[in-house]
């Protein structure tokens, strides 16, 4: 049986658990430890499908075809992990299951209740992770805050948990936080004796407090939070703001939370070493020879978690070339209504990435248009690679009216229709093409010189795809299909020939790019955008993203299905 550590929150939202969990995983992982990492997410939903970007952020598909919670990001890009259905756990699950055990008559007439029904059915999603693979340690961050209604149930099964394993093979790390008073001038530990007096009120003392700070907590004050809070004075790690989250699990291995893990989980201690992790990725994510800037034209702009898995992207793309990349966010909306494309001047490349509804689609297939006709490198991604066989159809080919049958079901050219087994469909909720994919790549494309192989497997999330009608003419009038699935129905890949690089694809090659081991396509469009850079003199002066301002977009957008 593998040792358990759970990851709680406390205080405040958006901490960081996930990277927390990440860097601590990756930490374990460079001891020799082979580490599994789970999110128990408390919403209702069965899973974030069908959420709006800008409720929840983005949609982190994995292999198998899980649409799951974007903390999953994190903890395949810090680590060896490759995560599935089994790692990521909602409410929405917990519930569903247990209402059709009850359904069956599984319960034997028995009353229902989230003591013990609930809680034993979240400690057996916590076992499946490592029942059929072998695992030394297997982390569980508990979503959402210390003190919600939502998250008791999980908590409740991770104190019995830990009753049941016993304490040398479990163990409880809070993440909380230390503020700033600006005007006194002082750290306030107030906040986290309160967190912890809350999860101590259902039954769970921490073993190890992660305090995130703006700045240095000294030794005196780690001593009071571990008197007021129960815990070795070696166990209060500092969690100082860092400049890239790559640092992470260099600066809580500085603080000694390895040490304390190993003592308290009665593990071996080795040192682990990270030097690698600091100079191939932290120095060159800190310290780049280059900068280039990249447009990301978007519809859920505002919002930084909407493309996370993309921005991370670019960051391992620079990383590959020793170069900082400098994202310039733009609102595809407010494009379609611009008089000129002046946002778009001065960066060298851009990239349109997915997303879902006829919002702002217009400014995307401007930008896509200023990118084909300027040679700028452009990079599309599921939706944006059907955005790009609509602008070609519509300014190339002459297709007037052009168009996804997604946004409008009477265009005379529905070069983008709906997949064929999605013709049926009802339920919207884990019904796309969904998962990883095999595509066969031809040679002597840009693909085929990133990728240096000719089968691929690609992750994919969507319904619509290029319609087979129009091949003959995009090939003809010079779009190049590079890339297409093993049967030969399905365009997973386009580029444009005549052009410096110019590349779209139907799949989310974000989900599987790491910061020490860039996506090739990701990798190829930054050095792209450098020799565009270089051939034009552009200069990029600072490395500090702008300002966005903040998007008059409701939470629910009228009419807009995200899934």
């Amino acid at each position: 049986m593998p040792k358990h550590i759970f990851v709680t929150g406390g205080v405040v939202s958006s901490l960081g658990k996930g990277i927390a969990s990440a860097s601590i995983a990756k930490i374990l992982e460079a001891k020799g430890l082979k580490v599994a990492i789970q999110k128990l997410d408390p919403y209702l939903n069965v899973d974030p499908g069908t959420m709006n970007p800008f409720q929840h952020g983005e949609v982190y598909v994995t292999d198998d075809g899980a649409e799951t919670d974007l903390d999953l990001g994190h903890y395949e890009r810090f680590t060896h992990s490759t995560l599935g259905r089994e790692n990521n756990v909602t409410s929405g699950q917990i519930y569903y299951s247990v209402i059709t055990k009850e359904r069956r008559g599984d319960y034997l007439g028995g009353t229902v209740q989230v003591v013990p029904h609930i809680t034993n059915e979240i400690k057996e999603r916590i076992r499946d992770v490592s029942r059929n693979k072998r695992y030394d340690v297997v982390i569980c961050e508990v979503g959402g805050t210390a003190g919600d209604i939502e998250s008791l149930p999980f908590l409740e099964a991770a104190r019995q948990f830990r009753h049941e394993v016993g304490r040398e093979n479990s163990l409880f790390i809070h993440l909380t936080l230390v503020p700033y008073i600006k005007a006194a001038g002082e750290l306030k530990t107030k906040p986290t004796q309160h967190s912890v007096g809350t999860l101590r009120e259902i039954g769970i003392q921490p073993d190890i407090l992660i305090c995130r700070t703006e700045k240095k907590i000294d030794q005196a004050m780690k001593d009071k939070i571990a008197l007021f809070c129960n815990v070795e004075p070696e166990a209060v790690i500092e969690a100082r703001d860092v400049a890239s989250i790559y640092e992470c699990p260099l600066a809580f291995k500085e603080e000694g939370i390895d040490k304390v893990i190993c003592q308290k989980l009665k593990i071996e201690y080795k040192a682990g070493s990270l030097h690698e992790w600091k100079k191939n990725v932290v120095d060159k994510a800190l310290h780049p020879r280059h900068l280039v800037k990249i447009a990301v034209v978007g519809k859920y702009i505002e919002l930084q978690d909407a493309y996370k898995s993309i921005y991370e992207s670019l960051k391992h793309g620079g990383i590959a070339n020793d170069t900082g990349v400098v994202i310039k966010r733009i609102n595809s909306e407010k494009l379609e209504t611009a008089r000129s494309l002046e946002q778009l001047k001065g960066v060298s490349g851009i990239l349109v990435p997915g997303g879902f509804g006829s919002r702002g689609i217009e400014g995307k297939l401007k930008a896509i248009q200023f990118a084909r006709e300027k040679k700028i490198p452009f990079f599309g991604i599921c939706l944006g690679m059907q955005c790009a066989a609509i602008e070609f159809a519509r300014n190339v080919l002459d297709m007037k009216g052009a168009h996804s049958t997604e946004f409008n079901k009477k265009t005379p050219f529905p070069v983008i229709s709906l997949l064929e087994e999605q013709q049926n469909v009802k339920d919207l909720g884990g019904t796309m093409r969904l998962g990883a994919y095999p595509c066969q790549i031809k040679k002597d494309t840009l693909a085929h010189k990133a990728y240096k192989v000719d089968e691929i497997s690609e992750r994919h999330r969507h319904r619509y795809e290029f319609n087979n009608e129009y091949r003959e003419k995009f090939q003809k009038a010079g779009m190049r299909l590079s890339g297409v699935s093993p049967s030969g129905k399905l365009i997973e890949m386009i580029e444009l020939e005549g052009h410096p690089w110019f590349l779209a694809v139907q799949f989310h090659p974000e989900f599987k790019s790491k910061p020490d081991r860039s996506h090739p396509i990701f990798r190829e469009f930054i050095r792209s955008a450098l020799a565009f850079q270089e051939e034009h003199g552009l200069k990029i002066s600072t490395p500090v993203e702008p300002e966005i301002a903040k998007a008059e977009v409701p939470m629910k957008e009228k009419g807009e299905v995200h899934a």
